[in-house]
This record gives structure tokens, C-alpha cells and sequence, in this order.
């Protein structure tokens, strides 16, 4: 059978990745076509357009790059119409797969979405039209399940998370020795700094982040770098701090031999709860911006964890509560309080059971798929 796979991000590119190695399992005559990135189509896809050059992040930069997002979604369409697919699976990236799919709808073909937009924390309306144009929604978060059913009627898919099989794959492999920019103590316990991949935000946090070095003299403060900036970029941060240092390509290696971790909010928090390493959530962006999205998103928490969990397993500060001193008193909550820190382990333990109860998330997934691609209109 015929599969078309849209993915249009790093995170989407790794999941899609392991998605089609099941698949192949399940269905060894499987030809695959995807927009993706390099594991997809290492993993047996013909790629037809890379990522990169489909992430306009923000306002301003998807109006300036308007002509090309629609010149992509054009020619996207145009390229499933001429290859027919059994079946049109939509990884995350709602902005442009969302329009994919109605128009996919209406065109007669099958459709599944992997990993759900994540309409629970805003534009719920969006909720109406999925619900009439994607055939199997697959979620990736437990109580996606139960919100879809409850306030929609709609019955999803729950697959378990896929990060718990990526993290787990790491921790069964192990980690590699760490390639740093400067040689810190080698022995000292290491503390990694998660800051986010975009400039704006990494400016933001990652000089509030790191003001706390001073005040652990014992520990290694250890910033991942995001692999599309520049190193330059970070030297005036990285060198406020004899204890800072840096690595490139060497998150999970970091999370493994960490003590504890300061964590911007988004993917990572949830990263790091499956290595067991105890953070603190970071966030602090644009003033008005933050005021706008409180408006509109109608979360409790910012986190993943905590999202999911549906308590403060991990300690959130958010824009004025992101200080040296909170940092400083919940770093070292975490260092000195093993009460504390037994905690945070043992409630990562219940979280890591719960994205588990799905299944294996690329092998679930595929299944469905698979089904659904197998479907007489």
C-alpha cells in the first residue's frame, strides 16, 4: 500500500522515523512518500521536502513567508493528487496540516493524524472541522482521550508516547563521553541547562539561568546548544561563570549524567522526567505576548509534566517568578532535600507509567494506520 507522511519539524521528523520502520514491519511492500527530514528518509521514505525549509516560526516571520507557505501547501497538494495515496498521515505541525486535511477530506482520501494539535489548551474550534475530516485521530497524551469523548463525542486513539520509546532506546544504550567547549571539572556533578532552540528566548532565559552558577561552585552548569545557532552566539552568555561549559548534539547524553537540570517549558520538561532527572521549568518571554497568551490558553500548567500528571510535580516559574533567588532556593531544594527529591523521581516513575499505557506508540500507530489504509471507500 500507498503511504504520504507530513511532517514539518525536527521532533516530527523522529517520530515519522520510527512510524515507518513499524510500518515496514507490518506491511514489508509499503512504499512510502513524506515531507520530513533526514531519520524519514533514512528510514526507507522518499523525501520530497525537507523541514527546513517549512519552519516559519511567529507572527511576523509566517506573514513575511506567506507566498512561500502557500506556494508549499500548492504544491503538497498537487503532489498526493498525482500519487494517490491509501491513506494521508498527518504528523503534528497543525498550521499547515490542518489544511491538508480538509482539503484531503474533501478529496476523498483517508486520513490520520499522529500526535494531536494540541486544541485543549486553545483555538477548541478547530475541534468541529477535525472531527469531519480526519478519519483516526492518534493522541499522544492521556487525557486527550477522555477530552475528545467528553466534551466532543469523539472517539480517538490513545498510543502511549512515543518519547518513552526514543528515551528509552538512550538509557538502554547508554551514554557517550561528553564533547565539551571548554574543559570544566571533570569530576564534578553536572547540572544541564535546557534553554530552548529559538534566539529570542534563549536571550531571555539563559542569562537568568545561568546566574545561578555562581552559587554552585561544586557543580558543572552544562548548556545544550540548539543545533541551528551558531556557537558565537552563546560565548557572552557561557562566560559569565568558570563552572559553565557547553555541548552540541549531546542532549540525552547530558541528561543522563545529570544531577539535576533547568529546563525551558515545551518537549524537554518531558525529555528530562523520563531521563529521571529533576528540573525546574523555566519561562519568560515577551511582556505582551505573555499577557495576550494567558488570555487565550486555558491551561493550569505550562509543563507537560504537570499537564499530565494534573498536579506540581516539578516547580514552574513563569516571567517575574524567573529570578536568581527562586532559582537559587528550588535548585537547591533539589540538591539538599532528598525528601524533595525523592518525590519528583518517584511521581517521574507514575508519569513514565501512564505514557506507557497505550502501548508502544510507533507499533500502535502503525496498526491503525495500516487499518484504516486497508479501508474499502
Amino acid at each position: 500500500m500507498k503511504y504520504y507522511l507530513i511532517a514539518g519539524e525536527a521532533s516530527g521528523d523522529l517520530h515519522g522515523s520510527n512510524l515507518i520502520k513499524e510500518i515496514k514491519k507490518e506491511d514489508p511492500d509499503a512504499d512510502i512518500r513524506c515531507w520530513g527530514g533526514d531519520l524519514m528518509s533514512e528510514a526507507g521514505a522518499t523525501l520530497v521536502k525537507h523541514y527546513r525549509d517549512l519552519a516559519f516560526m511567529g507572527f511576523v516571520e509566517v506573514i513575511k513567508n506567506l507566498p512561500t507557505i502557500l506556494r508549499n501547501i500548492r504544491f503538497c497538494k498537487q503532489d498526493i493528487e498525482a500519487w494517490q495515496p491509501d491513506v494521508l498521515v498527518l504528523i503534528d505541525y497543525p498550521g499547515f496540516n490542518l489544511r491538508i486535511a480538509e482539503w484531503a477530506h474533501a478529496k476523498r482520501f483517508k486520513v490520520v493524524y499522529y500526535i494531536s494539535p494540541q486544541v485543549w489548551a486553545w483555538k477548541e474550534n478547530r475541534v468541529k472541522k477535525m472531527k469531519q475530516c480526519i478519519d483516526k485521530m492518534l493522541c499522544i497524551l492521556p487525557f486527550e482521550k477522555d477530552y475528545y469523548k467528553n466534551k466532543w463525542n469523539w472517539d480517538v486513539e490513545y498510543v502511549g508516547h512515543p518519547l518513552v520509546e526514543v528515551v528509552g532506546k538512550k538509557l538502554t544504550d547508554g551514554s557517550k563521553q561528553l564533547t565539551e567547549d571548554k574543559t570544566a571539572s571533570q569530576t564534578s556533578k553536572i547540572i544541564a541547562l535546557l534553554p530552548g532552540s529559538r534566539k529570542q528566548e534563549i536571550a531571555k532565559k539563559l542569562p537568568i539561568m545561568l546566574s545561578v552558577a555562581a552559587h554552585f561552585p561544586a557543580y558543572t552548569f552544562v548548556v545544550a546548544k540548539a543545533p541551528g545557532l551558531e556557537d558565537d552566539f552563546y560565548t557572552p552568555f557561557l562566560n559569565t561563570s568558570n563552572n559553565i561549559t557547553s555541548v552540541r548534539n549531546q542532549t540525552y547524553d547530558l541528561l543522563l549524567k545529570s544531577t539535576a537540570a533547568l529546563v525551558t517549558s515545551g518537549t524537554a520538561t518531558l525529555e528530562t522526567a523520563l531521563f529521571g532527572v529533576p528540573e525546574v521549568v523555566c519561562y519568560k518571554g515577551n511582556n505582551l505576548s505573555y499577557q495576550i497568551a494567558k488570555r487565550l490558553i486555558n491551561i493550569k500548567y505550562i509543563s507537560l509534566v504537570n499537564l499530565i500528571m494534573d498536579k506540581e510535580v516539578v516547580k514552574e516559574l513563569i516571567q517575574d517568578e524567573l529570578t536568581k533567588d527562586n532559582l537559587v532556593k528550588e535548585l537547591r531544594l533539589i540538591l539538599d532535600n532528598d525528601d524533595h527529591r525523592k518525590k519528583i523521581i518517584d511521581d517521574y516513575r507514575s508519569l513514565k507509567n501512564i505514557l506507557s499505557e497505550g502501548g508502544n506508540a510507533s507499533v500502535q500507530s502503525a496498526r491503525h494506520i495500516i487499518k484504516v489504509a486497508s479501508q474499502i471507500n
